[in-house]
């Protein structure tokens, strides 16, 4: 076993999402050595995941590798590589290869993965939405779903499909799905239409929202023709068919699964690690671990208490402000100062419906949108979290508003290409994302 050696300050980062990469980068502003690690070379934009799964933008565009983000930054190495376990007493993590890399503090942002909670046949056969591979995995299968159905002249459920929470992701891929289906029809592609069932166990969609927000979504999903059944719980996921808790079926060979997320599998491998609901690490205010000063844990694998005595929701924008004070927090100690509490700045909650719908709420008294004004409210959101990681957010405001705007119906074709976004980027900085084509396969989605 090899290991790199430290002179002076050095930080270890785990994990290169939006906590990982605002961590990065603000340290990197300041010359501090960084080291981060990732299984994969790229920083995926993950509120743009849906749009990869319904074929309107291809996988690449949602990728930005990270030695193009961290280009300018002399002293931060990546490494792409899979880690096999956490020392947190040493400030360490090793590779699967052996090799080992220490440094003088550790910070621990390796992200979620989905919670499937105990589901016979969730892992095995539903799609969850979490990652670039994720979304590309789930499109190639529902072009497999969608060749089958135009072929088929029965209704044997290939086109159904069931979607399993009423979250924002859940909403937004029922909408984006609903729409392509309808523009599918228009092209003469399929036949008819296949059903799309939204199910949760709550009483409303989008249920951190407002009873406004509730009643606004849930009637968009059903004018765009889906079939949101609430108060249902999912017993099973089969190949073929998926069994809720009234006792009743739905044939389908796609469940989409965005019914919630827990920390990733890389934090088992640590010992003495506080954890607590979804199996995410227990912070303390600072961000560092309890008896571990210089180990911090942020973004989607923390639990990061609010002054209300709750834990801030896994949000994009938790994640890159938890990022960027974390090493805002590493600088004051390496200044002699002290460290802060966190202090989480509310954007604001929004979630995509559709083109021409989206709802959002904003400010200190949940100011409720709907419409342009709520997309406004979005894309002003993401713009700022995807700064962080590319520098042309001018690109994406530009294919945003175009998205908005444009008649889905009438735009979108399953042949076509999908609608780039233009970053003018060197054509060398290309993100290397692998998905075999025998994954599509339903068996393949919870892997």
């Amino acid at each position: 076993m090899t290991e790199q050696k430290d002179q002076g300050p050095h930080v270890v980062v785990l994990g290169g999402g939006l906590a990982g990469v605002a961590c990065a980068h603000t340290l990197g502003d300041e010359g501090v050595r960084v080291t981060l690690v990732d299984r994969n070379d790229y920083h995926q934009f993950q509120p743009l995941l849906y749009q990869v799964a319904t074929s309107q933008l291809p996988a690449e565009d949602i990728a930005r590798p990270h030695k193009a983000i961290f280009r300018e930054h002399p002293t931060v190495e990546v490494r792409t590589a899979d880690v096999a376990e956490i020392d947190v007493d040493n400030l360490a993590v090793t590779l699967t290869g052996g090799e080992r890399i220490s440094g003088t503090h550790l910070v621990i942002a390796a992200g979620a993965r989905p919670q499937f909670f105990g589901v016979p046949g969730a892992a095995e056969h539903a799609f969850p939405l979490y990652s670039v591979v994720d979304a590309e995995r789930l499109r190639l299968h529902i072009q497999d779903m969608v060749q089958a159905g135009a072929r088929s002249e029965d209704d044997d459920g290939a086109l159904d499909v069931v979607v399993v929470g009423g979250g924002p992701t859940g909403v937004e891929i029922t909408g984006a799905i609903t729409e392509l289906m309808a523009a599918l029809v228009a092209t003469e592609k399929i036949p008819k239409a296949g059903r799309i069932t939204l199910v949760d166990r709550g009483k409303a969609v989008l249920a951190p929202f407002s009873k406004k927000s509730h009643k606004y979504a849930h009637k968009r999903l059903v004018e765009q023709g889906a079939d949101p059944r609430l108060g249902t719980g999912v017993t099973a996921v089969h190949s073929d068919r998926v069994e809720f808790d009234d006792g009743t079926s739905i044939r389908t060979r796609t469940v989409i699964w965005g019914g919630g997320e827990s920390a990733a599998a890389v934090v088992k491998t640590a010992k003495d690690l506080p954890t607590g609901r979804g199996g995410r690490i227990d912070v303390q205010p600072d961000l560092t671990v309890e008896g571990h000063p210089h180990v911090y844990a942020i973004g989607d694998v923390a639990n990061i208490p609010a002054k209300d005595g709750r834990t801030y929701p896994q949000l994009g924008s938790v994640a890159q402000q938890s990022g960027a004070w974390a090493a805002g927090n590493i600088l004051r100690e390496l200044h002699g100062d002290k460290a802060k509490p966190f202090h989480y700045k509310d954007k604001g909650i929004m979630a995509m419906i559709g083109r021409n719908a989206a709802v959002a709420e904003v400010g200190k008294r949940r100011h409720q949108m709907e419409g342009p004004l709520a997309f406004a409210a979005w894309l002003g959101v993401h713009a700022m979290l995807l700064s962080g990681a590319h520098s042309k957010t001018d690109a994406f405001m530009s294919w945003a508003w175009d998205y908005f705007d444009r008649d889905h119906a009438a735009t979108v074709e399953w042949s076509e290409t999908p609608q780039r976004i233009a970053w003018g980027d060197d054509s060398a900085d290309v993100p290397h994302i692998h998905v075999d084509r025998g994954d599509s396969t339903p068996s393949a989605g919870g892997k």
